[in-house]
């Protein structure tokens, strides 16, 4: 079996803003090429790898997991080279502050704040990209207005199996997905399984919308991290690191069906699989676009608790996504 940590570590290593995955979606699909049938792209970009069941009326089954990350747009290059910027997705600009960035064209640069702005003060209009040049065209020669900017990404280890880096948000849930497509790939199961890499998750959830509407799902399963409440100040929350997979019950964007929560929550008790409840009292994820597909399907999420979410120190244990791993594999074989 594929090591999740290494797969991690590849596909973090990839920048991919929304609107522009077109790296990472190649990366994913010779990734995921082997262990399924079919494999398309979309018109909106999303990945959609299928692998077939024995019935023609089986149960229809949606896996995702979003493959873009929040990242910077150029919106304007100063005389002395400097670039402005807006964002793209959900930026916490008191963290993005004196990071390394790096462009899609892979121009690097530093992502640092006017001088004297208070950190009560700090939003992304008060935020510029230094790339080290002396002019406005010697930037030019570099980027253009309209180009993308991350922070730089990559994974390392810390302490026993806690990992940090970005954008773990989601290359974990796209690594989740490729081990359960690696896991699945000889067995022989009813329905048709779709696994679906979004696009444009951080700007809204925009792919999953469309993917789910084409496959129409008769069940789905979305797989992203979660915020944790085992943090000095954090909101109080029944998530932390090490205690397993998060069955997500609700979040601000959809409650669950309640059948889907009780079969994983069976499931994981049943195979002695770690796992914790979750209610997300403040965000969402792409499970609330993929349970209005069509006529509805049955939607849950399983979530691997993550600290210091849309940071350049992204926090998160393996073993939890092991256990996120485990949990929608039995998911899957236990649908007829």
């Amino acid at each position: 079996m594929t090591n999740l940590y290494t797969t991690l570590q590849k596909l973090c290593a990839c920048p991919s803003v929304s609107g522009r995955e077109e790296r990472i979606r190649e990366m994913l699909r010779e990734m995921i090429a082997p262990f399924c049938d079919e494999v398309s792209v979309d018109n909106l970009g999303n990945l959609i790898a299928k692998k077939k069941g024995a019935k023609a009326d089986g149960t229809k089954i949606m896996l995702c997991a979003h493959m873009d990350e929040i990242g910077f747009l150029v919106t304007f290059i100063e005389k002395n080279g400097l670039l402005r910027v807006a964002p793209i997705g959900g930026i916490k600009s008191v963290s993005a502050a004196f990071t390394e960035v790096i462009s899609e064209r892979g121009v690097a640069g530093v992502l640092v704040p006017n001088t004297k702005t208070k950190p009560e003060d700090l939003s992304t209009d008060k935020l510029y990209i230094d790339l080290g040049v002396k002019d406005q065209k010697s930037a030019e020669r570099k980027v253009s207005v309209g180009d993308f900017f991350v922070l730089r990404g990559g994974v390392r280890r810390l302490a026993g199996r806690r990992i940090c880096g970005r954008p773990i948000d989601d290359r974990i849930g796209c690594a989740v997905l490729l081990s359960v497509a690696e896991r699945l790939s000889r067995t022989s199961l009813d329905g048709d399984v779709y696994y679906v890499f979004s696009a444009q998750e951080e700007v809204g959830g925009r792919g999953a919308l469309p993917a789910a509407f084409a496959i129409r799902p008769d069940v789905s399963l979305c797989v992203d991290v979660t915020g944790t409440g085992d943090t000095p100040g954090a909101d109080a929350m029944a998530c932390s690191l090490g205690e397993g997979v998060a069955v997500k019950i609700k979040d601000s964007s959809l409650i669950c069906h309640e059948e889907v929560v009780f079969e994983l929550c069976r499931l994981a008790e049943e195979n002695k699989i770690p796992y914790q409840r979750e209610i997300l009292l403040h965000g969402g994820t792409d499970a609330s676009q993929m349970q209005l597909a069509g006529s509805g399907s049955r939607a849950g999420a399983l979530s691997i608790p993550c600290r210091y979410i849309h940071s350049a120190v992204e926090l998160c244990e393996l073993g939890d996504a092991e256990a996120c791993v485990a949990l929608a594999e039995q998911f899957v074989l236990s649908i007829k």
